[in-house]
């Protein structure tokens, strides 16, 4: 315990799913916690939760103005970001000939768009301390994906590519920046999957998995402070992926 102690992480979509596990591990292990997201209900009943540690803004990561404001008062109360989890994402269901531009951009600004932006506003305080890390929540399905989930896939390899060009470009300043790929966890984003398919597809995926389970979203939490602490102090430009090692086998 106590490996974020002094530390103050800012985690996008922090109000359910692994953005909350992530909030409440970051703040068990002694980090100040800021959380931006849509959902002001479940925002401030966590940040109600965790007391005085934690600040809750609502806002949306598409928006540099809703950056800026939350950033503002998260600093204010709590000092420059240290760390930063980009969680914030959107599942996409579409076919590439039926899908408007709008609906397009509208993924990519969710999915990849946010996470430059909200990096873009924390890395100057970064730089000034010469220290700092950020972790991309991206997925599996930038290696790998089901038929349908267009533009999803695209959206979160380009994350992974953001991921190792910002690795690149801050590494002379002692910032890590690594992005961290889920399989299946219990979400709000998979139940919609499940929900969305065959009835049948849950028990299927179950027993695909090695573990024959899925994660739960404290699991990946786990994974992500560690890459955001001085425990990971030579990881940078790294794709974490934590799937339970679905992808370590063939169909079949």
């Amino acid at each position: 315990m106590g490996r974020l102690a002094g530390h103050h992480i800012l985690v996008t979509g922090g109000s359910r799913g692994i953005g909350a596990a992530t909030v409440e591990k970051a703040h068990a292990e002694g980090a100040r916690v800021s959380f931006i997201d849509l959902l002001p209900d479940e925002g401030r009943a966590l940040a109600g939760r965790l007391g005085p540690g934690a600040h809750f803004a609502q806002g949306d990561v598409t928006s540099a103005a809703d950056i800026a404001r939350a950033l503002a008062e998260a600093t204010g109360r709590f000092g420059p970001v240290t760390g930063l989890v980009n969680n914030a994402g959107r599942n996409s269901y579409a076919d590439a000939v039926a899908m408007t531009e709008e609906q397009w951009d509208a993924v990519f600004a969710v999915d990849l768009k946010s996470a430059w932006l909200v990096a873009r506003a924390v890395l100057p305080g970064m730089i000034a301390a010469q220290k700092g890390a950020i972790v991309n929540i991206a997925s599996v399905h930038a290696e790998m994906t089901y038929p349908g989930f267009f533009p999803y896939a695209a959206a979160k390899s380009g994350l992974v590519g953001l991921t190792r060009s910002l690795a690149l470009d801050m590494g002379r300043h002692q910032i890590r920046v690594n992005a961290l790929s889920p399989g299946y966890t219990e979400t709000a984003l998979v139940a919609e999957f499940f929900a969305k398919s065959d009835p049948a597809l849950r028990e299927k995926v179950m027993e695909t998995h090695p573990m024959h389970r899925i994660a739960t979203p404290a699991e990946i939490a786990n994974c992500i402070v560690f890459l955001l602490s001085d425990e990971a102090s030579f990881v940078t430009g790294a794709n974490w992926v934590v799937d339970g090692g679905l992808t370590a086998r063939f169909a079949g």
